[in-house]
């Protein structure tokens, strides 16, 4: 076994300093309380959670003891959901490795027949 040549690799990491662009989105919830006290008559339905015009109503229900129970709506909650956007901007380090590749003599010195490579 006869030793040609030796190649040496060598690696080292380049940083570079940039800005990044996004557009965040954030969601906001506002809820209000909206008093109601009606009663619900024999028959008619209970109140189900709804949307009207973006807006969630969730029935809020009592039952109360007279001489006979009846539901009564106490309140609904409505929630309204706004939605905001926004452009920031954050400094960034990204790295990018490089390799170089030397080719040696056998004893360890450079081979001008084959060039350095990047």
């Amino acid at each position: 076994m006869v030793e040609t040549g030796r190649v040496r690799v060598r690696t080292h990491v380049a940083l570079s300093e940039q800005v990044l662009r996004e557009t965040l989105r954030s969601d906001a919830v506002g809820v209000s309380r909206v008093p109601i006290d009606r009663v619900i008559a024999d028959g008619e339905p209970a109140p189900q959670v709804r949307t009207e015009a973006g807006v969630t109503i969730i029935p809020v229900l009592e039952e109360v003891l007279v001489v006979e129970k009846r539901l009564i709506l106490k309140e609904q909650v409505h929630i309204r959901q706004t939605t905001r956007w926004e452009d920031v901007e954050l400094p960034v380090t990204l790295r990018r490795q490089h390799a170089t590749i030397e080719r040696l003599r056998p004893d360890g010195t450079p081979n001008p027949d084959f060039p350095t490579e990047e």
